[in-house]
C-alpha cells in the first residue's frame, strides 16, 4: 500500500465553545492508504483534552511507513489487529489508518460499507446539530439560523436552565444537553428534572469522568437518561459505564476506529444500553465512514461538516438531520481537487 498525508486546518462557521475551551479552528489529518490502483480514505483529529496534534499523529504513522507499505490489506480487521500493537499508545492516529482500509476494502469489493456488512439503511437515525456555549441571544440567533429536528445544546454555564428555556421558546425541536463534565451530583439532578419539562431527550456526560461514585447517584435518581462520553473510550470502558450511564457515544477517533467501534456496539447491545456515535469536528471524510454505522445505533451526532464553515472533500450530504449516502463505493468520500493535490 501507499501511504499518503493530507493536514488541514478548517475553520467553524461561529466560534465553537463548550465547558472546557473554545475554538475557532480545527485541524484534521487525513489518511489515504492506496492499492491496486484504489485509494482508502480516513481521518482524524487535533484534540487538547486527549492531548493529541495533527503533527503527533503523522509522526506516530511515519514511524510505521514501511510496514503499512509493505503490508497486502486482506480485511480492515486483520489490518487493524496487526496494527493495534503498534499505535495502542495513539488510537486516533490507528483510526485514521482503519477507516482508509475500511473504505479501500469496501472499493475493492465495488460496494458501499453499509452493503459489505449486509445492513439496512432504512431506519437509520436522524444526527443533531450542536448549539456551542454562547450568550443566550446568540445561542438562540444560532438555532434560528439553521433549523433542525434535533438539537445538541451544550452547557456547563450559570445559566443552564435559562438558557433551555429560552431556546424551547423559539423551536418544538428534540433538544439532547451536554455538559461535557461539567456539573456536580446535585446541579446534574436539579438540571435533569427541569429539562424533562422542556423537551430535553438526553443528558450526555454530566460530570467529571472519574466520578464514578456521583454517576452513581445520578444514575439512580435521574429524571432523564445520561449518555457517557468522556468516560466512555475505549472498549473496556463500555462494560465499566454499564450502570453508571442508559448509553454510551462511540467517538471512532477515541476508541480506534471503526473496528473496535462495532465491537463496543456490540457490547452495549448485550447491555441492553442505548448506542450513539459522536463527532470530533471532523470533515466529510471521517463523516461518510461514521454514517455507514447508523444502522447499528439509536442516536447519532455527526454535524461536523454543518459546524465547519470550509470542508475538504465530498460524501454523504446532511439534509435536515436525514444522511444521503453517496453514490460510489467504500465510505462514498473523495478529496476536492485543490486538496488532494497538496499531500504530505
Amino acid at each position: 500500500m501507499e501511504l499518503q498525508f493530507y493536514p488541514v486546518a478548517l475553520k467553524f462557521r461561529h466560534t465553537f465553545t463548550i465547558s472546557r475551551k473554545s475554538k475557532d479552528v480545527q485541524p484534521l489529518l487525513v489518511i489515504a492508504l492506496s492499492q491496486d490502483g484504489l485509494t482508502g480514505l480516513g481521518e482524524t483529529a487535533d484534540n487538547s483534552y486527549y492531548n493529541i496534534t495533527v503533527p503527533m499523529l503523522m509522526e506516530d504513522v511515519e514511524k510505521h511507513r514501511e510496514f503499512i507499505e509493505s503490508y497486502e490489506l486482506d480485511t480492515p480487521e486483520a489490518f487493524w489487529q496487526d496494527m493495534y500493537p503498534r499505535l495502542q499508545h495513539n488510537l486516533f492516529a490507528l483510526c485514521a489508518l482503519d477507516l482508509a482500509a475500511h473504505d479501500l476494502y469496501a472499493k475493492k469489493q465495488n460496494k458501499k460499507l453499509y452493503e459489505v456488512w449486509g445492513l439496512d439503511i432504512s431506519r437509520n437515525p436522524l444526527t443533531d446539530y450542536t448549539i456551542g456555549i454562547d450568550t443566550v441571544e446568540n445561542m438562540v440567533k444560532k438555532l434560528m439560523e439553521f433549523p433542525w429536528p434535533i438539537y445538541k445544546i451544550k452547557l456547563g454555564t450559570n445559566e443552564d436552565i435559562a438558557i433551555i428555556t429560552e431556546l424551547r421558546k423559539h423551536t418544538n425541536a428534540i433538544f439532547r444537553v451536554d455538559a461535557n463534565c461539567a456539573w456536580g451530583v446535585e446541579e446534574t439532578l436539579r438540571n435533569a428534572a427541569a429539562f424533562r419539562q422542556l423537551g430535553v431527550e438526553f443528558i450526555e456526560q454530566p460530570m467529571r469522568a472519574d466520578n464514578w461514585e456521583g454517576m452513581k447517584e445520578v444514575y439512580e435518581k435521574s429524571a432523564l437518561p445520561l449518555i457517557a462520553d468522556e468516560s466512555c473510550i475505549v472498549e473496556q470502558d463500555v462494560e465499566k459505564c454499564n450502570g453508571y450511564f442508559h448509553g454510551v457515544n462511540i467517538k471512532l477517533t477515541k476508541c480506534g476506529g471503526i473496528t473496535p467501534a462495532r465491537r463496543m456496539i456490540d457490547t452495549a447491545k448485550r447491555l441492553g444500553m442505548k448506542t450513539m456515535t459522536g463527532s470530533m469536528n471532523e470533515s466529510t471524510v471521517g463523516t461518510s465512514a461514521v454514517a455507514h454505522l447508523l444502522p447499528y445505533l439509536d442516536y447519532t451526532d455527526m454535524d461536523g461538516p454543518l459546524l465547519l464553515a470550509e470542508d475538504i472533500a465530498d460524501g454523504v450530504k446532511i439534509v435536515d438531520g436525514r444522511i444521503i449516502y453517496a453514490q460510489r463505493p467504500g465510505t462514498g468520500a473523495v478529496l476536492l481537487p485543490d486538496v488532494s493535490s497538496r499531500k504530505s
